[in-house]
């Protein structure tokens, strides 16, 4: 079990236990302490990725549980938010929609073919950033509202519609390349 006591597989750990203390003080309207638990969950992924470099700790577990983490905490914050009235359902049903199926798509290429790495493109970088810039400016903006804020969030919402899609579709083509360039099975099950 000493891949679990590596401290950057902590560290995403955490992360992953401050998703539902965060949607508990988005539905109880504390968005300060939303924000805060935010921007301690982003402190955490920047350190995870950092250690485990620094430290030589880099491990399977990690390279899995990091993205994963990434995605269900954007995801539930997505719907949360939405919930709340503050993201429309469109975009929430792109964001959630496009990571169930990165997942879903994932798991069955990994059960099916091992398939094991799904490296992320650029575009699907950008999609996170323009998330986390999306979520940071929409918690921000419930107690902190100046003019920026509000225009950052307008263009962060709808870039993250459009880079949602693009990096979705690109992840769906380069998958099914990958998929395509495979050698058959072979007809004796070796």
């Amino acid at each position: 079990m000493k891949v679990l006591r590596a401290a950057p597989n902590l560290l995403t750990f955490l992360r992953l236990c401050l998703v539902p203390f965060i949607v508990l003080v988005i539905l109880q309207d504390h968005y300060r302490i939303a924000f805060g638990i935010f921007l301690l969950a982003g402190l955490t992924d920047a350190l995870d990725g950092y250690l485990a470099r620094r430290l030589n700790q880099i491990t399977v577990l990690g390279h899995y549980l990091d993205p994963v983490a990434d995605k269900l905490m954007l995801s539930t914050l997505f719907l949360a938010l939405h919930h709340e009235g503050l993201i429309s359902r469109a975009v929430t049903v792109l964001v959630f929609g496009r990571d169930l199926g990165i997942l879903t798509v994932s798991a069955i290429l990994y059960a099916t073919v091992g398939m094991r790495s799904f490296p992320p493109s650029i575009l699907g970088k950008v999609n996170t950033l323009v998330q986390i810039i999306a979520v940071t400016t929409v918690l921000l903006g419930r107690f902190y509202d100046p003019f920026g804020i509000s225009f950052l969030r307008m263009w962060s919402l709808r870039a993250t519609v459009l880079f949602t899609v693009l990096s979705g579709f690109h992840y769906a083509w380069t998958v099914a390349r990958r998929v395509g360039h495979m050698p058959p099975p072979s007809e004796d099950g070796a």
